[in-house]
């Protein structure tokens, strides 16, 4: 009987430490908008999609989906979705070209603001960002859970660049409403703007005035190409909460308890209202595996 007992803890242990490998982070979208959004998911190239590539979110609802270590990739949130009378669904900003919900392979279509991950990198760190380089289409708050780092805190766009935005940069709904600000690169494409041709180095290309709105809205995310100083996040052994249209007193406090007082000031005329705390889609520490774990050996100290 001991012996038998002996190989079902060892069975329980390794269960309990390939299911911590496999679940490099969990990452739970929120969604704060006075509307549906249906998030987009692309992974990079070489690397498996995960559960779910496009899903719908409705107001106030909360979802999490788990990715394995390595996994890298990136989220943004798609609006003004519909299927038309040939069954084909398409969205108004984010458009990923699937005619489906799901995505499967395809990416955003400019404008959009993007959520941008390689997980477990050089020194195992996940590496994020907040990009505003193919243009902006919603709010977006990014906030590491129970992660370690000197710069692991959070980072996003948090103001409703759609009202702010210049009239040249702008889309426009049938109906006549700002849904999206696209990036100078996507409005004229010019190699000054998109970083490339003679000005395809860090040196060369420098910040617009276009990128500078973007930059002074938004002081953490990336506003273009060769803006990674200021706008690339780590964190060692983090969860994600990815919120779309925080509320303007969501903490900017990450869980180590880094904090970045650049977005202490906002302006609440261009924040999207959110009708629910941003706590209240964080996910709960898990513990059960460790529980499992020492329940473990203890039960195998008394058997030998």
């Amino acid at each position: 009987m001991g012996r038998f007992s002996f190989h079902v803890l060892l069975l329980i242990l390794s269960n309990s430490i390939v299911s911590g490998v496999y679940s490099a982070a969990t990452f739970t979208f929120v969604n704060k908008c006075g509307f549906t959004v249906w998030p987009g998911i692309l992974s990079n190239a070489g690397i498996a999609p995960l559960e779910t590539t496009g899903f719908s979110l409705q107001r106030g609802e909360t979802r999490i989906i788990s990715a394995p270590q390595s996994w890298g990739g990136r989220f943004w949130g798609r609006t003004h979705c519909g299927v038309d009378s040939n069954g084909k669904f398409s969205c108004g900003t984010g458009d990923c070209g699937s005619g489906n919900v799901e995505c499967s392979g395809g990416g955003a279509a400019p404008p959009a603001t993007l959520a941008e991950f390689t997980l477990n990198g050089d020194a195992g760190k996940d590496f994020y960002d907040v990009s505003l380089v193919d243009g902006y289409n919603l709010p977006m708050l990014l906030v590491p859970q129970g992660g370690s780092g000197t710069n692991c805190t959070n980072t996003g766009c948090i103001r409703d660049l759609n009202s702010a935005c210049p009239s040249d940069l702008q889309v426009m709904s049938s109906g006549g409403q700002r849904v999206a600000c696209k990036s100078a690169c996507e409005a004229f494409g010019n190699d000054e703007y998109c970083c490339k041709g003679a000005y395809g180095t860090p040196q060369a290309c420098q910040p617009t005035q276009y990128s500078q709105l973007f930059k002074s809205a938004c002081p953490q995310a990336y506003s273009y190409a060769y803006d990674d100083s200021t706008s690339t996040f780590t964190c060692t052994g983090a969860d994600y909460i990815l919120t779309f249209c925080p509320s303007p007193n969501t903490s900017q406090k990450s869980s180590s308890g880094g904090q970045n007082g650049s977005d202490q000031a906002i302006d609440s005329a261009m924040v999207y209202q959110g009708a629910l705390d941003a706590s209240a889609g964080a996910p709960q520490p898990m513990y059960g595996g460790a529980v499992v774990i020492a329940a473990a050996l203890w039960l195998l100290r008394h058997q030998l």
